[in-house]
């Protein structure tokens, strides 16, 4: 299985960025996709979840109403729209996948990307 996160950059505060995340090696839609970032010097931490359609998705209350997670099934592609970003989102942003949903804790997630580098300028 592999995760390969892109999308990553450095943009303004109040400005917007979109990462992906393109899954092989699995059956895509069987899949819970993850958003989790890691800012320097402190734990990872969740930011939100996509259901297996996309049909709901949960997030942290850190983001909630700026990110938005989205998936394609048919492209085997999982997205976080960031919007309205600020210097306190800067991390490294990984995605994440398990077959069960509901879960905000990284140990629980059976399969992880390599992160991208998130940098916002204030």
């Amino acid at each position: 299985v592999q995760l390969q996160a892109s999308g990553g950059g450095l943009v303004q505060a109040r400005g917007s960025l979109r990462l992906s995340c393109a899954a092989s090696g699995l059956t895509f839609s069987n899949y819970v996709m993850a958003w989790f970032r890691q800012a320097p010097g402190k734990e990872r931490e969740f930011v939100g979840f996509s259901s297996w359609s996309g049909g709901s998705a949960n997030y942290a209350d850190s983001v909630k109403g700026r990110f938005i997670i989205s998936r394609d099934n048919t492209k085997n592609t999982a997205y976080l729209q960031m919007n309205s970003l600020k210097p306190e989102d800067t991390a490294v942003y990984y995605c994440a996948a398990d077959r069960s949903l509901g879960k905000i804790t990284s140990t629980k997630y059976a399969y992880w990307g390599h992160g991208t580098q998130v940098t916002v300028s204030s």
